[in-house]
């Protein structure tokens, strides 16, 4: 396994600690491999969804059309 050597500041060294301290992870380094995990599966699942969007082609509708269908007119919009 590789390793690497990372600078973190002392607030994010006491967010590792107490996540290791939980229970849910053995060590640090068992906490950065599921971060790392984690993100490179929203990475695959945003590039999927993409490539998805990019193959179902062309919509008929256009924004307006499409907020429409999401939000009626008669119902409120919800806060922005």
């Amino acid at each position: 396994m590789a390793t690497l050597n990372i600078s973190i500041t002392e607030d994010m060294r006491e967010w590792v600690d107490q996540q290791v301290n939980s229970g849910r992870y053995a060590n640090a380094s068992d906490y950065m491999r599921d971060l790392i995990r984690t993100n490179q599966s929203a990475a695959d699942a945003i590039r999927l969804a993409l490539i998805e969007g990019e193959q179902s082609g062309e919509s008929a509708f256009n924004i307006d059309d499409i907020i429409e269908m999401e939000f009626p007119s008669n119902e409120k919009l919800p806060p922005v």
